[in-house]
């Protein structure tokens, strides 16, 4: 399916749905973004045969070729996003949520009455351009994983009391109740009412400020696609440190000016310290020298009821794998047992009836090996689920398949605390 030049190239498509008038097409190879694009008449033709099994009310998802894989996801019936993936392996549920993510961030920064009652095709697609960098960070090699997991990237700061206590003061001498502190794109603290926000703006907002580019202070308006979809709201961002930064959201008040430097200073200062302490975080996600086993080489840890997970492929460094390998396999495994060993929690609307009746059989643990058939060579990879907590770790080769749920339990409950 793969035209010449655009083989191994990520394809993103947003077409209007009524008139199939292409809105924008993004592309992304090795995870950079690509000029490659793919010709009209091929857009044409994935959008035709999706709007032709609509009109004999056949829904199309998905599909695969040798090489391609291609997901179509239809919004309000107004927007029709199309993905084609050349990786090998790539599922479904990954590309679903790629476009959940994708039409997330167009209302994020558009709102969704732009894009639902579209009155002027050409001022859209002007409007949607706003939305272009945080598009492309998805189709990238991103370090974070929300937008896989549906969970805030997070990280546990060393001092987390002092900051949490600073933060809620700011928050009230601000005048708004949202309010958290960002590290490379991942929450290190947040109000109350920051942490209650819906899906998919409470993973959108920390991964929108870091994909955007340094600067001291930003007024940014945002609509928040879960909870107020149509009315803007502002996003303020400062900087305390270089990486790390002060994020507010509210209405009209307080206006930008009035976050002076006393303010800053009087919350910030003290915790100078602690704050530099969160530099390193991004990528650790954990507290330096915190213990883990050395046959680890990255984990991810979800709590499904608070919706947050830490992600780092930052352990035992200096080995095999490479940190974007680490990451992919990490991805992987984690769309393998979400798809197939550890269906969605009670209540989540991928869950059906029927399946509920098995629950009793679902399992708790499983692992992966590859590279079996040569001892000492491949890795290790295993997920354990236990009440609202997933656990999956990268493990080396000297780590033993029979000791595999041992170490990952004796992680878990180590973990626990933190989130």
């Amino acid at each position: 399916m793969g035209e010449e030049g655009t083989e191994g190239i990520v394809h993103l498509m947003c077409l209007a749905a009524s008139s199939g008038v292409p809105l924008f097409c993004r592309s992304s190879r090795g995870g950079a973004p690509a000029r490659q694009q793919l010709p009209f008449s091929v857009i044409g033709s994935l959008n035709g045969v999706h709007m032709f099994g609509q009109n004999l009310e056949v829904q199309l998802s998905s599909a695969r070729t040798e090489d391609t894989t291609v997901v179509w996801k239809s919004f309000h019936d107004s927007i029709t996003l199309i993905v084609l993936s050349p990786e090998e392996g790539t599922s479904e549920l990954r590309l679903e949520r790629l476009l959940q993510m994708v039409f997330g961030a167009m209302v994020l920064l558009v709102g969704l009455e732009e894009l639902t009652n579209i009155r002027n095709v050409e001022r859209l697609k002007k409007e949607l351009r706003a939305s272009y960098r945080l598009i492309d960070s998805f189709l990238g090699d991103s370090e974070l994983i929300g937008d896989l997991t549906q969970c805030v990237d997070c990280v546990v700061p060393p001092e987390g009391s002092l900051l949490q206590e600073a933060l809620s003061g700011f928050a009230e001498a601000a005048g708004t109740a949202f309010v958290s502190l960002v590290v490379s794109g991942r929450v290190v603290a947040a109000t109350e009412s920051w942490w209650r926000l819906g899906m998919p703006e409470a993973v959108l907002l920390p991964w929108l400020v870091g994909s955007l580019p340094p600067q001291a202070a930003r007024d940014y308006p945002v609509y928040l696609p879960h909870g107020s979809p149509t009315v803007p709201h502002r996003l303020l961002t400062l900087t305390l440190l270089p990486g790390l930064e002060l994020c507010l959201l509210c209405g009209p008040r307080p206006p930008l000016g009035q976050l002076d430097p006393q303010l800053l200073e009087r919350w910030w200062l003290p915790l100078l310290d602690p704050l530099r302490a969160c530099l390193p975080l991004g990528p650790r996600a954990l507290p330096a020298g915190f213990p883990l086993h050395t046959d680890i080489l990255g984990l991810l840890l979800l709590h499904l009821e608070l919706k947050r997970c830490l992600f780092t492929v930052e352990p035992s460094g200096d080995k095999e794998p490479s940190p974007e390998q680490r990451r992919r396999l990490l991805r992987s495994f984690y769309t393998l047992v979400s798809a197939t060993h550890f269906p969605p929690e009670p209540g989540q609307p991928e869950e059906k009836a029927e399946d509920t009746a098995h629950r009793a059989q679902v399992p708790r643990a499983c692992y992966l090996v590859s590279a079996p058939e040569e001892p000492g060579t491949g890795w290790r990879l295993v997920a354990l689920q236990l009440g609202p907590r997933q656990l999956l770790l990268l493990l080396s080769s000297q780590s033993p398949t029979h000791g595999l749920r041992v170490l990952a339990t004796h992680t878990l409950h180590a973990l626990t605390p933190l989130l």
